[in-house]
C-alpha cells in the first residue's frame, strides 16, 4: 500500500483535446457550466475541480472538457461569471490558444431579467437580451423593459 505524503498534490489528467478554463473563482464552476450548457450527458469526459489552492487567489476552480472546443462568443457569456478566468485550447496535448475573457456588448438567453413585469418573463418565446451599456464599471440593461441592472441582479 502506497501512503500519500502531506506535499503530495491531486493530479488531473492533462487532456489530448479539449478546453481548459482556468482561474475561475472560487465556488463559480458550477455556474460557468450551467452558463456554456454543458451536462455532461453530451459524453466528453468532463473535469471539475473546485477550490483548487492558486498563488494568485488564493483558490480557484479549473474545468477540463475533453473533445470541446469552445467558441470566443461562448467564452464570453462568462466575463460576468469568471470574469479572471483564461480559456485555453488543447490540441494533441499542446496548448494552441489562450484567450482571456471579454465583456460582450450583449449577452443573450443566459440570464433572465428580474423584473417579473418584463416581457421576457411572461412564458412568450422571447429571449433575454441583457446590453453592457458600461464595461468598466458593468453597467448592464435589459433591452425589453430597460431596467438597469446589476451582476447581483441577474438571474439564471
Amino acid at each position: 500500500m502506497q501512503y500519500m505524503s502531506d506535499t503530495s498534490q491531486l493530479l488531473v489528467r492533462r487532456i489530448k483535446d479539449g478546453t481548459v478554463i482556468d482561474h475561475i473563482e472560487a465556488g463559480k464552476a458550477l455556474l460557468v457550466l450551467r452558463a456554456l450548457s454543458i451536462t455532461g450527458k453530451e459524453g466528453n469526459v468532463i473535469t471539475v475541480a473546485l477550490n483548487v489552492p492558486s498563488s494568485k487567489h488564493g483558490k480557484k476552480d479549473i474545468i477540463k472538457v475533453e473533445n470541446r472546443f469552445l467558441e470566443t462568443s461562448e467564452t464570453n457569456k462568462l466575463a460576468l461569471i469568471a470574469p479572471r478566468a483564461t480559456i485555453n485550447i488543447i490540441r494533441d496535448y499542446k496548448l494552441i490558444e489562450k484567450r482571456k475573457i471579454q465583456l460582450p456588448d450583449s449577452i443573450v438567453g443566459i440570464f433572465k431579467c428580474p423584473n417579473l413585469k418584463c416581457i421576457t418573463n411572461s412564458g412568450e418565446e422571447i429571449r433575454s437580451t441583457i446590453d453592457v451599456i458600461d464595461k468598466e464599471k458593468v453597467v448592464l440593461k435589459c433591452r425589453y423593459c430597460a431596467r438597469t441592472l446589476s451582476i447581483d441582479e441577474l438571474v439564471f
